[in-house]
């Protein structure tokens, strides 16, 4: 069971660890902010969710699941927000290009 768990976290550890390379690759390559947002956010979560996800399959004590529950949770609550305000800000400061947009809803504020 241990061998198991080993090989499932050293997987789990190896696509979190492309997918974040995907991600440090897509902010600099895509040419808007809107896109490097995506690039930063979407990717880069499932990414670190994916090695902590290897670390507590390796590690597997009550202390380091713990601390790893934790990092998980502040990542999910606070990529998202962060992807609002660059949005945001990006939007109200004029760096994106409208004609990328299928829909403007913020276009009458």
């Amino acid at each position: 069971m241990s061998v198991l768990a080993d090989w499932l976290g050293a997987a789990c550890l190896l696509a979190g660890a492309l997918l974040s390379l995907a991600a440090g690759i897509g902010v600099l390559r895509f040419p808007d902010a809107l896109g490097r947002m995506h690039a930063a956010t979407k990717p880069q979560v499932l990414g670190v969710l994916l090695l902590l996800l290897g670390l507590a399959l390796r590690l597997r004590t009550a202390a380091d699941l713990g601390m790893i529950a934790l990092v998980g949770i502040f990542q999910l609550a606070t990529a998202p927000v962060a992807a609002q305000m660059i949005g945001r800000a990006a939007y109200r400061s004029g760096r994106i290009d409208r004609d990328l947009l299928d829909a403007d809803e913020l276009a009458g504020r």
